[in-house]
Parts: C-alpha cells; structure tokens; sequence
C-alpha cells in the first residue's frame, strides 16, 4: 500500500512540474558575487600558505625544528 501511495504521488507531481524556458535561467548578480567571493576566497587563502610556509622555512633555517641551523652546516664535500 505504502508503495503504491508513494508512486501514486510522484506520477503526480512529475505532470505538473514543467522545466523552465532557456532565457529564464540567469545565474544574476548573485551568481557573479558568489563567483567573485570564491575567487578572493583563494586569493587570501594562498596568500596565507605561502607565508606560513616561508615562516616554517625561516624556522627552519634557524634551526627551530631541532635541525642544525642552517649558518653552521658544512656546505664543503670532500
């Protein structure tokens, strides 16, 4: 029964619903904001990584990391 009622219903509503015309689907100014703030979300957010990662690399130099810094490493190969 619960089948039928749920077939039932959506036989139903697939007659009345109708795709709308090729010239009433704009995305609109909403859709070029949206766009716009996805675009600086990137922007800010790649900014943010590359200076994180150059204050990682200057820790590093530094020896921060348990690393030796990188003023007393012997660069010479014998």
């Amino acid at each position: 029964m619960h089948a039928f009622a749920v077939t039932a219903l959506s036989v139903l509503t697939a007659v009345e619903e109708k795709a709308p015309d090729d010239e009433d689907v704009v995305a609109g100014w909403m859709g070029f904001a949206v766009f716009m703030f996805l675009i600086l979300a990137v922007v800010v957010i790649g900014w943010a990584l590359t200076r994180s990662l150059r204050t990682a690399k200057r820790a590093k130099e530094e020896g921060a990391f348990g690393d030796v810094p990188a003023a007393e490493e012997d660069t010479t190969v014998d």
